[in-house]
């Protein structure tokens, strides 16, 4: 890739990652509603009246969904990327 595509390409990476992390904000959230308790938000780390098990259960589940969502996007505006390119 030479410095005028990397200067190109680096807009819209940006871009594909916000809208990555939004969306994937958006997964965890619709996937935690239907996996948690009594409909509660995930639990905060640092709430000691939820279980260490429900918060550490929630932050697994929101690395996993985080980083698959995000791995995705930016897969797609790199391959969409090379095909405009």
């Amino acid at each position: 890739m030479n410095v005028t595509s990397k200067a190109l390409y680096m807009p819209l990476s940006v871009a594909t990652s916000v809208a990555g992390g939004l969306l994937a904000g958006a997964v965890f959230n619709q996937v935690w509603k239907r996996l948690g308790d009594d409909g509660q938000p995930p639990p905060d780390p640092k709430d000691l009246d939820r279980s260490a098990g429900a918060a550490l259960s929630a932050a697994a589940l929101q690395g996993l969904v985080f980083g698959l969502v995000r791995a995705a996007v930016d897969r797609a505006g790199a391959r969409g990327y090379r095909a405009v390119v």
